[in-house]
Parts: structure tokens; sequence; C-alpha cells
């Protein structure tokens, strides 16, 4: 699970680091910036539907390995050229190659760990986030001087990776028979369901605030004359996630329950948006550091609460309907604020976007923990155990 996790990110955010040198190369303004780095985004936000389709039709374990090959192959592919249009082109089969396999997580969260969900979601989604900070910190140091300075060839090189991943999920998976789960007859998700949408939100805030900083970042500190501070800023904003990972996977169901986590998290993210744009070096890095912390953990908790409130053989269903609303919202909240600094040509409007991440945290964080309560009230086997 984790080696698998790892695939979900390692090639999405090997694009922030190389974004200048795509940005001159290719001659992009911030709205092109914008759909360069969010198309994975909007392919998740589309596609997930599918994901959940092919879980039902082939099992969560060979969708897992098959969308892993999708991914490998297509970000080898967006290099060549170099060129827009291939660059957009594989971008977008490769979204939605990670569209098809993110539904099979929850699901296989709740499979393999059924009186442990909450710490299984830990586990891949800290795999998730180390394939981000790996991406972000190490493609300019390490693989940038390995491909001899081209961007395009950095992509086929963590192209590479995911194809080593693959085989190796692969080859572990070899053999294991299906864990027997009620299945259900549909898999479209179902948009009437309150939760998915409370959940959807959530998610999509926390993808606001992640993939917003990921893409206007490196532009925001150029602008301000201190493209010296991408690598630390990018480096920190990614490492800072790990650790909320293993906050959300060591709570006790209980915490989940209370509407306090997500309130402290919501001024967290704040405080540190706030910060990020009025200081300068050591600050900005420091900030960086707490809205990666922020995003992650809001994150985690909604790939958490799919299997932990839906019914057993509707998580991969509800967990696409989330994955549906969550990406769609980030994506245009993203689009927008890139039309916004186009528009008024000042760079701190981009950063306009987390304002409404820190309210979809504290209005949807404290009605799911109601939730969660409710179930565990319930005496629901799978929360009342995780």
């Amino acid at each position: 699970m984790w080696l698998a996790g790892l695939d979900l990110r390692l090639t999405l955010l090997a694009v922030p680091p190389v974004m200048l040198a795509i940005h001159r190369d290719l001659h992009l303004n911030a709205t092109g910036v914008a759909r360069v780095t969010n198309l994975p985004v909007l392919m998740l936000a589309g596609s997930s539907i599918f994901g959940s389709l092919l879980v039902s039709r082939i099992g969560a374990r060979r969708a897992l390995v098959a969308g892993m090959w999708v991914i490998a192959i297509s970000s080898g592919l967006r290099g060549a050229g170099p060129s827009l249009a291939m660059l957009l082109a594989a971008t977008f089969v490769m979204g939605l190659g990670i569209a098809l396999i993110q539904p099979t997580f929850p699901t296989l969260a709740r499979e393999w760990f059924p009186t442990r969900v909450a710490f299984a979601t830990g586990i891949w989604s800290n795999a998730l986030l180390a394939g981000e900070a790996i991406a972000a910190s190490l493609t300019l140091p390490l693989v940038i001087p390995l491909v001899r300075g081209s961007w395009s060839a950095s992509f086929a090189v963590w192209g590479a990776i995911v194809a080593l991943t693959a085989i190796a999920v692969g080859f572990l998976l070899r053999g294991e028979a299906p864990v027997e789960t009620p299945q259900s007859r549909t898999w479209v998700p179902n948009f009437r369901d309150r939760r998915v949408w409370e959940i959807g939100l959530l998610q999509a805030a926390a993808s606001a605030a992640y993939f917003g900083a990921n893409a206007f970042m490196p532009d925001y500190l150029n602008a301000k004359g201190e493209p010296g501070l991408v690598f630390a800023v990018l480096t920190a904003l990614n490492v800072g996630q790990l650790p909320a990972t293993f906050a959300l996977g060591f709570l006790p169901a209980r915490a989940l329950a209370r509407p306090e986590p997500s309130l402290a998290i919501a001024a967290l993210l704040a405080v540190s948006i706030v910060a990020f744009v009025r200081f300068d070096g050591p600050g900005e890095v420091v900030a960086a550091a707490a809205i990666g912390f922020c995003g992650a953990y809001v994150l985690a908790l909604s790939f958490a609460l799919p299997p932990l409130l839906a019914p057993a053989g509707e998580v991969a269903r509800t967990s696409a309907g989330v994955f549906t609303i969550g990406y769609s919202v980030a994506f245009l909240g993203s689009l927008l604020s890139g039309a916004a600094w186009d528009a008024t040509h000042v760079p701190a409007v981009a950063f306009a976007q987390f304002a409404a991440a820190v309210a979809l945290v504290g209005v949807c964080g404290p009605l799911l923990a109601e939730r969660v309560r409710r179930s565990l009230a319930g005496g629901s086997l799978t929360t009342a155990k995780s």
C-alpha cells in the first residue's frame, strides 16, 4: 500500500520545481501555468467515477496495477518534443491514470484493515505525501543535473520510477486471494448524499491550499525577486506534510468525532497564509511548512472518512464522488486565481483561494466530526474499532 501510494503524486509534483523553465521555453502566462499544473486535478475530478467502475469490474488490486502503468508511460511522454500540445496531452492521460487508481486506496484500506481504517489511511496518505516531497525536493538538485538540465527528460526519469514500483507492487500482490466484501451493483456516486458533498468540499479545501501553493509559489517568489527561495519553500511545503499523516494515523477514533481538531487546523492555515504573504526569507519557508501540514491533515482526513462512513461495498463509489467534487472545486479555484493574477498583475491575488479553503475546513470539519460521533454511538464495527 505504501509503495503504490508513492505513484499518486510522484509524477504530479515533478512539475512545480521546473515550472520556471517550462514557463520560459513554452511562453506561458499565469493562466497557462495554472492549466498545466492543475490539468491532472481536473482529470481526477472528471475521471474518478471511472475508477469506481474499474474497481467494480476487475477489483481494486488489478485496477491499482493497471493504473500505475498508465501513469508511468504517460509521464515519460510529457516531455516529448518538448511542445505544449504534447505536454498537455500526456498530462491529460497521466491524470486519467491517477484518477483510475485513487478510489482503489480507500477500498483496499477497508478490505485489508477492516478494524484499523484510519491507520491504513495514514499509511497510504503518508506515501502519497512522501511522493510529493521526493519529487518536489529532488527534481532540481538531483534529477535535473542527471539529465543535463532538461526538464522534459526529468519527467521520463520519474515515469521510470513509477514503472519500477508497478512491477514491485504487482509482484507483492501476486497470488493474493481477494477479500470477500459485499459489492454494490451501481458504481455511479450518489450526489444526493450530503456526506459525499461534505467530504468532497473538505477535500477541496485541502487540494486548493496544496495545489494552489505548488502552482503559484514559484512564480510568486520570482515576482518578489526571491527566485533563490523556490527550492527551500517547495521543500518545506512538501516535507511539512509528512507529520500530518502520523497525526491522523495514530489519533483515536474519538478524536475524529470532535470538532476542535478541524477548527484548530483552519485557524493555523489562516495564520500561515497571512505569514507567507507578509514575511520574507525564513518566515516564508516556515509558513510554507505550516501550510503543507494543514493541507495534508485535511486531505488525509477526507481520505479516511469514506471507508469509515460508507456502507460495505460502497467505499469506491463514495470515494469517487468525493474526489469528483473535491478536485473540481480545487481546479476551478486555482484557474480563477491565475486569471485574477493576470487581470490585476498583483501576485498576492493568486492566494485568494486559501480564504475559501479556511472557511470550508472550519464548516465541513465539525459537521463530519458529528457524523463520526453518531457512527461511534451507533456501534458501527468499522468506525468503532478504527
